[in-house]
């Protein structure tokens, strides 16, 4: 089972386990990614409770818990936007241990600066997809490469230029955190 953290449980009633919630980071690939996406989000977790308190699963380095009003109070001003499965729309307890187990394969795993679609490293997109994926069978969004998004601001060249140099991987796999709120097997349960 997850380890997880105090937090509010003034949400109790409105999430459910397995909600995916959204924010716009303060990290400084936050406006690279929003760019070269062309999306407000630029990172992602799952939601858990345990004992009536809300935390987010998440790849921020390493793979870790944390506290839902901590995770809020990191977030552009602490906005956020939670999303859930159309179908089910309640998952399991079997569904639910099934997605815990997988995100504890991930469980201190480092941040993949890189986006690599490696399991060594790990973004917070991939660790959600992968969760899913793994657990349910389901795709949430569809799988791009680093060479479909748009590439062209200046932020996004500067930190390709930091990360990558010269060499960029363009067909490499990924999953940003707008082809998983754009996915059609969600919708939107809250928008703060």
């Amino acid at each position: 089972m997850l380890t997880l953290c105090a937090c509010s449980s003034e949400h109790l009633t409105q999430y459910h386990d397995g909600d995916i919630i959204f924010q716009t980071s303060k990290s400084s690939q936050s406006q690279a990614i929003q760019a070269a996406t062309h999306s407000k989000y630029s990172h992602m977790g799952v939601l858990f409770q345990q004992g009536g308190s809300w935390c987010v699963y998440e790849a921020v380095g390493p793979v870790k818990s944390t506290a839902l009003n901590e995770w809020i109070a990191r977030g552009n001003g602490k906005h956020y936007t939670v999303m859930r499965l159309k179908t089910p729309d309640t998952l399991s307890p079997s569904q639910l241990k099934r997605l815990k187990d997988e995100g504890l394969k991930f469980k201190g795993k480092p941040y993949d600066q890189y986006f690599g679609w490696s399991d060594e490293k790990i973004y917070c997109s991939e660790l959600v997809w992968k969760m899913y994926k793994s657990a349910l069978g389901m795709e949430l969004g569809k799988l791009s490469t680093l060479g479909s998004f748009d590439l062209t601001a200046p932020e996004v060249k500067e930190k390709l230029k930091e990360r990558y140099g010269k060499n960029l991987p363009l067909q490499e796999k990924t999953v940003s955190p707008r082809d998983i709120y754009d996915c059609n097997l969600l919708y939107n349960v809250d928008a703060k």
